[in-house]
Order: structure tokens, then sequence, then C-alpha cells
């Protein structure tokens, strides 16, 4: 009897969810580099085949919500109120995700594990880098769209850098004044007024295009 379409995926799904969480407890138990993908396996009860047929990179299973956050961004654009600038949207969706501890906004003890854990190894700052130049490209690439323009158009590339350095700095901002002070509400605060600081600097650099 084959097995329905919707049930191979749930099961597919599930057997990706627990590779990941085996993966990152591995990992912040361990350290990256000193967890292998044998490790990994193991941990999730499946074969080495399995884990790179869910996780073609070791370091995919650490960053496993990057997709999510990539349509995240895009749909922050697609489906905005049209009385509502793109760059403001985006601005919002900051202010959204903070006040909801969203996984990519928390600042608490765990989210420190996860900080640390990059922190400690070449190759996940290298990825984490690598990662923040490609949501710099979806983010130009779904502007672009936004205001009918080319995916190309150097404005919404412009724009898309910007914001992603404004984002960088408010998350390391944040981050750091946690693991200083443990407050939560401090971190929160500290990563919005570095969000609005660079909204507004933005607006101004896009004075004139239809990002503002």
């Amino acid at each position: 009897m084959s097995i329905p379409a919707d049930l191979r995926s749930r099961k597919r799904l599930a057997t990706r969810q627990g590779i990941s969480n085996a993966a990152t407890r591995l990992f912040l138990e361990r350290g990256f580099d000193d967890v292998t993908v044998d490790d990994i396996a193991a941990a999730a009860d499946v074969g080495r085949m399995t884990v790179f047929n869910h996780f073609p990179r070791k370091e995919d299973m650490f960053f496993d919500r990057d997709e999510e956050g990539r349509e995240m961004l895009r749909l922050a654009l697609q489906e905005r109120d049209p009385h509502v600038a793109p760059i403001e949207a985006l601005r919002l969706l900051a202010h959204r995700l903070a006040e909801e501890q969203s996984p990519y906004t928390r600042f608490s003890a765990a989210s420190q594990g996860f900080i640390e854990t990059i922190e400690g190894s070449a190759t996940l700052k290298a990825r984490a880098r690598a990662i923040r130049d490609e949501i710099a490209q979806v983010v130009a690439v779904a502007l672009s769209e936004s205001a009918g323009r080319e995916s190309g158009d150097p404005d919404a590339h412009l724009a898309a850098g910007l914001l992603l350095a404004t984002w960088t700095v408010a998350l390391i901002q944040a981050h750091q004044t946690f693991r200083q002070g443990r407050d939560t509400e401090q971190a929160k605060a500290v990563f919005l007024a570095v969000v609005d600081k660079g909204s507004t600097g933005l607006r101004a650099a896009m004075a004139g295009t239809p990002y503002i």
C-alpha cells in the first residue's frame, strides 16, 4: 500500500526536525566544530545519508531557519498595505518580531548559547556572513518587485545593503546588551532603537525613490 503524499510530507518534515533538534543540542553542548555528521545521525537515530538528504551542509543544520527568514522578509514586502512604504514595512516587521519574541529577535539565556556557538566557530561565522549577503540579495529583489522595477535596480540594492547592515548592528548590540545585564527588555529596546535610527538614515538615502 502506498503512503499518502501528505503523510509522506509530514514524516519527512518530522525527520528533518528531529535531525535539526539533535544537531542543535550537540552543537550547543560541544561546539560546532567538535560535532560530526555521524554524531548527529546517531543522536537522531537516522543514517548518515538521511542527514545529507535533508541538510547538504553541516552548518545548514545550525541555521535551519534561514529559508523561513527569507520568506518572511519577502512576504512583509509583498503583503504590505499599499499605503505603507517598503522601507517602513520592514521597520514595522522588526518591531513586530521583537514584540512577538520571534526566534530571530529573541534576547535570552538560550539565545546566548546560539550566539556563543557562532562566535566559537570560524565556519559558522563565515556562513553567517554569507547568509547576510544572500538575504540582502533577496531583499533587493523583493524591493525592486514592490516598486515595479528591474531586479538589478541599484537603488534597491543600496537600500537592501543598508537595511542588512542596520539589522546586523542592531542584533549584535542587543545581544551584547543582554550578555552584560541579562535584561531582555533592555536588549529589545536597544535592538529597536538601532533599527529605527538606521531606518531614518535609510529614508534619507532613498529620498526620491519609490522605496520610502
